[in-house]
């Protein structure tokens, strides 16, 4: 296991953070989960509020069945934006009862999503007094957020300089948010990459066809070493049902080293599949054609037809389409068949794409039944 320093936080963590949103099963199926995933060399544990009895399960686990003492561990929780100081007051109260700690060495505000959330946070009577006030007091350590917004909320919040890391959303299959990850480095900032195996592709159940353009590379593989070869960034999210599924992650826990020629020419192989099965369908991702009307977030649905045309990745593109009006500020927009034909689109997009083809094209392709968040 490598170690990265946490930004201007100055923690040492390790390139895989334990995140245990999935350890719901049972006490003892997290118990283990946990104590394989510190004896592998993972110091930081990652949970939320909102995760069912997560923060219990960890607390109970940190207080008496662990090998190592509570300070070479680095316990990460998230609550919720609010605009009443008193709620956040109960909440990190909460947080902290069911941790059964006396301080937490990183507290994220989960989810700035929206402007209004961060004119919350920005309020001078909001919830940031109340953890500004536990910084002081040392109930608290280090203050982030994480976050599912567009890109130009991401920017702004980080901006306010008021946070010493971040939680986001980059991958190889997504790299919309590559000037995030720019400014929170020349801010100095932690950078903790979310769920890089699921929401980066469901890369732990890839289609054959990805799995032959990766090679001699799992998918799975080559997206870590796309991340852990930046170094810039910090830590890998890793969430595990169980303590086998530790061993897939891990076994790059200590290939943070450059890209080799190998991984370069299987990266430069998926953009040259893309190029040639999307021809002048192919969505590059400007995002010129936003705002929609309807609210259709006419990028991310062409980016999943992309993936599904280009790779197969249909399964995945699947999952994520049914989310659309199905998880609040966590994914917003709606399905393609809200499209109107307008035309509002058509003369921004800088390759003439025939997006309200291809929108319908995509519902037809990955429309299902709804899909909700895991915790939900």
């Amino acid at each position: 296991m490598h170690y990265r320093r946490f930004g201007k936080t100055n923690l040492l963590l390790s390139v895989f953070s334990l995140g245990t949103m999935r350890c719901l099963s049972s006490e003892l199926e997290a118990r283990k989960t946990i104590q394989h995933a510190i004896a592998l060399g993972i110091n930081h544990l990652e949970t939320a509020r909102g995760y069912g009895k997560s923060e219990q399960y960890l607390g109970n686990i940190i207080k008496t069945q662990l090998d190592v003492p509570r300070e070479q561990l680095y316990i990460t929780t998230k609550v919720p934006p609010t605009p009443d100081a008193d709620l956040m007051r109960q909440w990190l109260d909460e947080s902290l009862e069911r941790l059964q700690l006396d301080y937490l060495d990183c507290l994220a505000i989960h989810g700035i999503n929206t402007w209004e959330h961060l004119a919350w946070v920005e309020s001078e009577t909001g919830c940031m007094q109340v953890l500004t006030e536990a910084v002081a007091q040392g109930r608290v350590r280090h203050l982030g957020f994480s976050t599912h917004a567009p890109l130009e909320i991401i920017l702004a919040t980080l901006n306010t300089d008021l946070f010493e890391f971040v939680n986001l959303h980059y991958y190889y299959f997504f790299q919309r948010h590559a000037a995030a990850i720019e400014l929170a480095h020349n801010k100095n900032m932690g950078i903790f990459i979310i769920s890089p195996s699921d929401k980066g592709g469901r890369l732990y159940t890839p289609p054959p066809k990805l799995e032959q353009l990766c090679h001699p590379f799992s998918p799975l593989e080559l997206n870590y070493r796309f991340l852990l070869a930046d170094r810039r960034i910090t830590t890998l999210s890793v969430g595990p049902a169980n303590p086998d599924e530790l061993t897939v992650p891990l076994k790059v826990a200590n290939q943070d080293e450059p890209l080799t020629a190998m991984e370069i020419e299987a990266l430069l192989r998926l953009e040259t599949q893309a190029k040639n099965a999307l021809e002048t369908d192919h969505c590059h991702q400007c995002y010129a054609c936003l705002p929609c009307p309807e609210n259709i977030h006419i990028p991310e649905v062409l980016r999943l037809r992309n993936l599904a045309v280009a790779y197969d990745m249909t399964d995945f593109s699947q999952y994520r389409y049914q989310m659309f009006e199905n998880a609040g500020h966590w994914f917003a927009g709606v399905k393609g068949n809200h499209c109107t034909d307008c035309g509002d689109c058509l003369p921004r997009c800088p390759h003439e794409l025939d997006i309200p083809a291809l929108l319908s094209d995509t519902h037809q392709r990955l429309n299902g039944p709804p899909r909700r968040r895991l915790w939900e």
